[in-house]
């Protein structure tokens, strides 16, 4: 990895999409990757970065702060990347921004489908928190 950049929808939309493709199910129209994308940019928040080998994209976060509290997304690394330290990089990154914000404490949640990354943010220092994670799906209603 040679450096993390915040996101230019000009420069990284596609290598953007095919990582998240290659990385991430996306069972509901909301987590498209181009929707992901396009709700994300609609925040103009400036808290998408990725990960750039050369002018490849090898791995993305997306923050999000609310005043009280913030988030770390779509955490991904590209398969012939790991384990070289791109993912905490990547982590570090969106903390150290979040943190420039007034932030105070993130939270992340991790599909059931994907509890092997569980020990990865442990060793950053995050804990499982034994909350109920509630939600209600409004997709329907966008279009």
């Amino acid at each position: 990895m040679d450096a993390i950049v915040d996101y230019s929808d000009s420069l990284h939309r596609a290598s953007v999409i095919a990582l998240w493709d290659n990385v991430f199910d996306h069972p509901t129209e909301h987590r498209l990757p181009s929707r992901s994308i396009d709700m994300k940019l609609a925040h103009a928040d400036q808290l998408f970065f990725v990960a750039l080998a050369g002018d490849k994209v090898v791995g993305t976060v997306l923050a999000g702060y609310d005043g009280h509290r913030g988030w770390l997304y779509s955490v991904s690394v590209d398969p012939g990347h790991r384990r070289q330290g791109i993912g905490e990089a990547l982590v570090h990154h969106a903390e150290a921004a979040l943190v420039r914000l007034g932030c105070l404490k993130i939270n992340l949640q991790v599909v059931n489908t994907n509890t092997e990354i569980v020990p990865f943010y442990e060793s950053l220092g995050y804990s499982v928190e034994h909350h109920v994670s509630m939600g209600k799906r409004l997709y329907d209603r966008l279009d």
